[in-house]
C-alpha cells in the first residue's frame, strides 16, 4: 500500500502545470509539422495539376492558348496561392508560437476572392453572391482594424 502511495505522489508531482504545458506545446508542434507536410503535398499536387492543365490546354486540338475557360485557370492559380498563405500561417506559428491574425484574415480574403472570381452565375443565386460580398466587407473591415491597431502600437 505504501508503494502505491509513493507511486501516486510521483505521478502527481510529475503532473505539474509546467510539465503539462510542455506536453501541450510538444503536441502543438507535432500537429503543426504534420499540417505543414500535408500542405506541401497539396501544394505539389496542385502545382502539377496546374502544369498539366496548361500543357493540355496549349497542346491539344484545337491548337491555341487557353481553350478552357480562363476562370478555371485563375481558380487553380488561386488554389496554390491560398496553399502558400496557409503554409505561411503555419510556419509563422512554428516560429513565434502565436497565430498571426492578420495572415489568417488575408488568407480568408484570398479564399473569398477566389470564390467570387470563379462564381458561376448559372448555378448560384444572387443571394449567395451578396453573402460573399458581406463576407468580403467583414474581412476587409477586420483587416483594416487590425492594421490600424498594429500601426498605432508601433508608434
Amino acid at each position: 500500500m505504501v508503494q502505491w502511495k509513493e507511486l501516486a505522489k510521483k505521478i502527481l508531482n510529475k503532473g505539474t502545470d509546467d510539465n503539462f504545458l510542455r506536453l501541450i506545446d510538444l503536441v502543438e508542434n507535432i500537429v503543426s509539422k504534420v499540417l505543414s507536410i500535408a500542405l506541401l503535398v497539396i501544394m505539389v499536387v496542385s502545382l502539377v495539376d496546374l502544369v498539366i492543365f496548361l500543357a493540355m490546354d496549349i497542346f491539344t486540338e484545337p491548337v491555341g492558348f487557353f481553350n478552357q475557360t480562363i476562370i478555371e485557370l485563375f481558380g487553380l492559380f488561386l488554389n496554390i496561392l491560398i496553399t502558400l498563405e496557409l503554409m505561411e500561417n503555419i510556419t509563422g506559428y512554428l516560429k513565434q508560437h502565436i497565430v498571426q491574425v492578420e495572415l489568417v484574415i488575408i488568407t480568408s480574403l484570398i479564399a473569398v476572392a477566389r470564390k467570387i472570381i470563379i462564381f458561376d452565375f448559372d448555378n448560384y443565386s444572387s443571394l449567395e453572391l451578396i453573402a460573399l460580398a458581406v463576407a468580403i466587407l467583414a474581412l476587409s473591415g477586420s483587416y483594416w482594424l487590425i492594421r490600424r491597431t498594429t500601426r498605432n502600437r508601433k508608434r
